[in-house]
């Protein structure tokens, strides 16, 4: 699979060049995340700007990547949602599961925010 991959200080940005997000693309997704995670960032947005079309397979493993870094106290956002992506997402309330931002800089606000309280968290 081709990604984009663009390493901030924080949080590292994976951009699929693939415009159907499908079981293979959210497999290879979680594996890049997990290459990355291992080198040392915790925190990726996923940027689906390319990505204009999902399939109902490829739903399921969205949610999973989202659990599984929560889960690990590391952060995990979708940014640049298509509007056809975002429909099939409602249909089963997906998205309502998982960090959607608008915008990537909006994306970029939420993981400095979790960031933030995790930090203020382990502090107490």
């Amino acid at each position: 699979m081709e990604f984009k991959i663009d390493t901030k200080d924080t949080f590292t940005i994976i951009t699929p060049l693939l415009h159907k997000i499908d079981a293979n693309l959210t497999g290879a997704l979680g594996e890049k995340c997990s290459q990355i995670r291992q080198s040392g960032s915790a925190n990726i947005i996923v940027d689906l700007q390319n990505c204009s079309e999902i399939e109902h397979s490829a739903v399921p493993e969205l949610v999973n990547l989202h659990e599984e870094s929560y889960g690990s106290e590391q952060s995990l956002v979708f940014t640049q949602v298509n509007e056809k992506v975002i429909a099939v997402l409602k249909e089963d309330e997906t998205d309502l599961l998982i960090n959607i931002a608008p915008r990537l800089d909006e994306a970029i606000d939420i993981i400095s925010m979790e960031i933030l309280e995790r930090d203020l968290f382990n502090e107490e």
